[in-house]
């Protein structure tokens, strides 16, 4: 069909603008690939209250209300959440790059907005934390539609920034999470692992579920420059280095493939779900990560 490309190439995407027009596309079009649906429903929680109408059933009826008031008013009811989830997107600097691709930062932006479209589907409770060495915006997780809309609008004002803090930016998150949650996190990683580690570790002992999605370019993982070149900072802009990549090449990819080693040997002691993204891979591949792992976690729930 002549619409596929663009669904599935991140770059053609965000030429579509808008972040909530972009996440639509993109859960829309890869749930009609799969022959599912989001929208689903379990059990009701109460709203708020309302003036009773003759026709309204009567069983609805807020009996304590009219005591005090001597009015009677309705309860409204509405489908009840299935989880409280909160996103949690990497602003630091070196999420800046992109050079075959949209940014690293763009791509986990997208993704966030898609995973927000599908989680708002589904009446999730969505909250959204951005951060950089410390936490710019929080939203709490909610169903409503303004909580929606203000956190598509902060995702759609974000900018990459400041230095990485991530390791204790999420040692600082896990003791204001109150309830049990999902947290969702998009960042490159590029911390120390201890301070991840210790991070991980919190969330493993409040019991929260954490799926942790890793956003790299393309040129991070094959490093294909071949003239001299100059790199620079991204997060201490003044930094810059003249380099042979021939003579760099070598000691990169092995310092690099042993910083995803790491990484890998740290979700996989802390049993949370790692997927990497590179960012000229379609995001309906990390929809699928996301809903093959919430199929998982319900079976095992169920099997207890």
């Amino acid at each position: 069909m002549a619409n596929d490309p663009p669904l599935h190439d991140p770059s053609a995407l965000a030429k579509f603008g808008n972040l909530d027009v972009i996440a639509k596309l993109v859960v829309e079009g890869y749930m009609i690939g799969q022959h599912k649906s989001p929208f689903k429903g379990s059990s009701v929680e109460f709203v708020e209250h309302r003036q009773y109408y003759p026709g309204d059933e009567i069983r609805h009826i807020d009996w304590r209300a009219y005591g005090k008031t001597g009015k009677y008013y309705i309860k409204e009811f509405e489908e009840e959440t299935n989880l409280r989830a909160y996103l949690l997107l990497d602003c630091s600097g070196s999420m800046k790059y992109g050079e075959s691709t949209i940014s690293k930062f763009d791509y986990a932006k997208q993704l966030a907005a898609s995973f927000a479209f599908l989680l708002n589907a589904q009446r999730d409770a969505i909250g959204l934390v951005t951060f950089d060495k410390k936490v710019r915006d929080r939203i709490d997780p909610g169903t409503s539609h303004k909580n929606f809309q203000q956190l598509m609008t902060i995702l759609e004002n974000s900018k990459p920034g400041g230095e990485t803090g991530l390791g204790k930016v999420l040692r600082s998150l896990v003791p204001t999470l109150k309830r049990r949650s999902l947290v969702i996190l998009f960042s490159d990683f590029f911390d120390e692992i201890a301070a991840l580690q210790e991070a991980m570790q919190l969330f493993r002992r409040h019991r929260h579920e954490v799926l942790l999605f890793q956003v790299i370019a393309p040129e991070e993982e094959d490093f294909p420059f071949s003239k001299p070149t100059q790199f620079r900072s991204l997060e201490r802009e003044r930094q810059r280095l003249l380099v042979d990549p021939h003579r760099l090449r070598a000691i990169y990819l092995t310092q690099f493939a042993e910083f995803q080693k790491e990484i890998k040997q740290l979700c996989g002691q802390s049993r949370f779900d790692l997927e990497i993204m590179k960012t000229s891979e379609p995001y309906e591949k990390a929809l699928g990560v996301y809903l093959n792992s919430r199929t998982r976690n319900s079976a095992r729930a169920s099997a207890r």
